[in-house]
């Protein structure tokens, strides 16, 4: 596994799979004619190609953003640019994109899976709340379903929520399944 996301490993772990952890560093500036979950797939495939694998390793790598209309929500820098990103989530959907690569030597496999998130309308009050209390400036969009704000501000999700978390188990082991010989 290729990722750093400790929410990754765990949801992988959880499912009962095993890995070897291996990151290296990558750049993850993109291309602004990419779009929605073009991003993603770029991103999973460029962390791929930096990773060395041996022969009969499957490498896993994936990269997860959130989209509001076309913007694209990176992890804030700061308290204020998550708070920003939260105010501007509120009472509004949005996009939630994984790409995930796979690759073997000599082929590699990308896909990508999307699920929309509705927020109800916060209050400022409950935005600094969960800023001060949760600080989740490692978390694209600022915020984590699995937290406080998954249970107060999420109104609906249509799609895979674990992709929301920052995996889609279920469908990563459909494509494992193909990819694999």
């Amino acid at each position: 596994m290729g990722s750093k996301s400790p929410r990754r490993q765990s949801l992988l772990a959880e499912a009962g799979l095993e890995f070897e952890l291996r990151t290296a560093d990558a750049d993850e500036s993109f291309s602004p004619l990419l779009k929605g979950g073009e991003i993603p797939a770029y991103l999973a495939s460029f962390k791929s190609d930096a990773i060395h694998i041996r022969e009969n390793e499957c490498l896993i790598t994936a990269d997860t953003v959130v989209c509001l209309d076309q913007e694209v929500m990176n992890k804030p820098q700061d308290f204020q640019e998550a708070k920003a990103m939260l105010s501007s989530l509120s009472g509004r959907e949005h996009w939630v994109h994984t790409g995930v690569c796979l690759r073997q030597m000599g082929r590699k496999h990308v896909f990508v899976e999307s699920t929309k998130v509705v927020f109800r309308e916060l209050s400022l009050q409950e935005i600094e709340y969960y800023i001060e209390t949760y600080k989740p400036f490692d978390k694209a969009g600022s915020y984590g379903i699995q937290e406080w704000i998954g249970y107060r501000a999420v109104s609906r999700i249509e799609g895979c929520y674990p992709n929301v978390v920052g995996f889609p188990v279920a469908r990563f082991v459909q494509e494992l399944g193909i990819f694999l010989p």
